[in-house]
């Protein structure tokens, strides 16, 4: 569990995020959010709650995809990302970004999923 608490707060110090702007996001104390960052043990419900806050997702990957994941994540340029890809899945695909015209609300309105 500790290295899932050192990710989410590396995550956090990456967004520029204090503990307490945390909290806040998720709909908890301060206090609450510091335990859980140190010593917390998270419920699911919980720990989606801090993975949306940290403008992330929380997915179930099977151990034998993990080095391919591992791998995509520490891709640095697209030509990289696309051998990633082409090996995992014999094929190479990346979506291109969508341009204002084509989403103008982009993701202020949140998943409506």
């Amino acid at each position: 569990m500790s290295a899932l608490l050192e990710q989410l707060k590396t995550r956090r110090k990456a967004l520029a995020l204090r503990q307490e702007d945390m909290a806040y996001r998720i709909g908890m104390s301060r206090q609450q959010y510091q335990r859980l960052e140190r010593q917390g043990n998270p419920r699911l419900d919980t720990l989606e709650l801090l993975v949306k806050g940290l403008k992330g997702e929380l997915v179930f990957v099977p151990q034998e995809k993990i080095g391919l994941v591992k791998q995509l994540l520490a891709s640095e340029s697209e030509e990289a990302l696309r051998q990633v890809l082409s090996a995992g899945t014999g094929r190479a695909e990346i979506k291109e970004p969508r341009s204002l015209a084509d989403d103008p609300w982009g993701d202020s309105l949140g998943e409506l999923e």
